[in-house]
């Protein structure tokens, strides 16, 4: 059974998770919506893959978080191993993706610089989209033979226990190799992050003076508060699954697995919360899937309420 601040952290996750699939649900329905009704377009194909994979991303936390506490004999097995841990990589590489391909999206849409090479790569933003797509590719081609080799070393070594055949220098090198395409796109974002701060401060610096500027600036702004919490939240996700694994190789230590589960479920849910308030039109619509709810609550008539 597992203690008051393990099942608190349970509680959490848990909750965390159900939250993260409600939200990453509305804008996947909505997109979805929005593709029938109209043309196709790059954000709404970016938020689409990004809504599916952090769906699957909160799914597998999830489920190999309990197995984890609960069927550790489970988890210890070869095959469960395999499994899980390609499975993660290509999700949570996937998603990383999506998230870098967003923050370029804001960059590029957003930012105003001068100089010949942004102009380039503004004019040519689906090449740019390709050579990100390449990057997941060759993240993929760095990381399963890290993962191969892991196991290689496993089969080698049948005489005792998996989670002792790792050392923790072994591991913290598996760990990064693993992960190394994550570190890239994090870069990235970090990179991209400083170039929206260089230009809102461009910008506020040749519109201090002019008040039709505002409305871009507090574009800038929105698109700011948008990467800097990605970045924040991002951290606080790969610290999280960093002390979930750690936890695996310490038996009878439950409470590491349930902390790093806990943190790692708040980016995948908060992250696309914060995607809904900086989008107006995910932001309308869900504020009249709240006032419809409201409605039903109340047992008014919902078309009532969507005329007004």
């Amino acid at each position: 059974m597992p203690t008051i601040v393990e099942g608190i952290l349970l509680c959490f996750a848990t909750s965390a998770s159900v939250l993260g699939v409600l939200v990453n649900g509305f804008i996947l329905h909505k997109t979805c919506i929005d593709y029938v009704r109209q043309k196709c377009s790059k954000i709404r194909f970016i938020l689409t893959g990004l809504a599916i994979s952090r769906i699957c991303v909160l799914g597998v936390l999830i489920v190999d978080g309990y197995l984890k506490l609960f069927s550790p004999h489970m988890v210890a097995s070869d095959t469960h191993i395999t499994c899980v841990t390609y499975l993660w990589i290509i999700i949570n590489h996937i998603s990383t993706w999506f998230a870098t391909s967003l923050n370029l999206f804001y960059l590029l849409k957003i930012a105003n610089f001068s100089h010949y090479i942004f102009l380039f790569l503004k004019r040519r933003i689906n090449t740019m989209f390709i050579l990100l797509l390449g990057c997941l590719f060759i993240s993929w081609s760095i990381s399963f033979p890290q993962i191969m080799k892991m196991f290689n070393d496993n089969t080698q070594r049948r005489n005792t226990s998996w989670r002792l055949h790792l050392l923790k220098s072994e591991f913290l090198i598996n760990h990064i190799g693993v992960n190394l395409g994550i570190f890239f796109f994090f870069m990235m974002t970090i990179i991209i992050c400083f170039l929206i701060i260089i230009s809102i401060w461009r910008h506020n610096k040749q519109m201090k003076l002019n008040v039709s500027g505002f409305n871009n600036t507090e574009v800038h702004v929105k698109a700011m508060k948008v990467l800097i919490s990605f970045i924040i939240l991002f951290i606080l996700h790969f610290i999280g699954v960093f002390i979930e694994t750690l936890g695996f190789f310490r038996s009878g230590n439950k409470l590491l697995p349930a902390l790093g589960l806990a943190i790692a479920c708040i980016y995948p849910c908060c992250h696309s919360f914060i995607l809904i308030l900086a989008n107006s039109q995910l932001k309308q619509a869900s504020l009249r899937a709240l006032n419809q709810l409201k409605c039903c609550g109340k047992g008014t008539d919902v078309k009532t309420t969507w005329q007004t």
